[in-house]
């Protein structure tokens, strides 16, 4: 059953990658919204102990994926930033909870090597800063708060097995870029196939947060 929910949610995600290459509207609106759920239910087959808090985060990841989709105004999106920015927030709590005792970083480490995931928050914060309007304080916020959940998925080293820290870091890193393509893109100028690479680290960084949190409670 578990391989079974994990090619339903492959085959969900390279349709919708064909739907935005191809702008296929109808394609798009079905596929978009199953992209979550379908993670969510590979995570329930997958994993005997159950986190609802990690259940909670997918659902406003998925309500944010929707109402991002749907969106027609500013109020959408700043709707969409709200339930993404919750989602961090629960994933933050959920990386401090699956995580055991042992040693990880100290202090100095910490810092050392978080640093560069500061600086590419703030980074990208003061490049869009001119160019984001009546928006610069919820986009502030949401980058302060995704920079966070990258930490706190750094600082699982040491006190988790190697995959779950591996895959739920990557996961992290890949949200940070896919975010960051997607201010770009409609802040400053237009990337080239900007929807597909916009869709593919965000549904590569969705699926190696929850495998990795599988890998954590197996």
């Amino acid at each position: 059953m578990k391989r079974v929910t994990l090619i339903l949610f492959l085959v969900i995600a390279i349709s919708n990658l064909v739907a935005v290459t191809f702008n296929i509207t109808l394609l798009n609106l079905i596929t978009k919204p199953l992209l979550v759920p379908a993670l969510a239910v590979y995570y329930l087959v997958a994993t005997s102990g159950k986190s609802y808090l990690f259940l909670a985060a997918l659902f406003f990841c998925w309500l944010g994926d929707v109402l991002l989709m749907l969106q027609r105004d500013e109020i959408f999106f700043i709707a969409g930033l709200i339930a993404f920015l919750t989602g961090h927030v629960l994933y933050i709590i959920c990386y401090r909870n699956f995580r055991s005792a042992g040693t990880g970083l100290t202090g100095t480490q910490r810092i050392r090597f978080s640093l560069p995931i500061v600086l590419a928050g703030t980074g990208l914060v003061t490049i869009l800063f001119p160019h984001l309007g009546s928006l610069q304080i919820p986009v502030m916020v949401y980058a302060l708060v995704i920079t966070v959940m990258a930490m706190q998925a750094l600082f699982r080293y040491g006190r988790t097995n190697s995959k779950s820290f591996t895959l739920v870091f990557a996961g992290a890193i890949s949200f940070m870029l896919s975010d960051s393509l997607l201010a770009i893109n409609k802040f400053m100028q237009p990337l080239p196939l900007a929807g597909l690479a916009i869709m593919f680290t965000y549904i590569l960084a969705q699926y190696l947060i929850v495998e990795g949190v599988v890998r954590c409670e197996a």
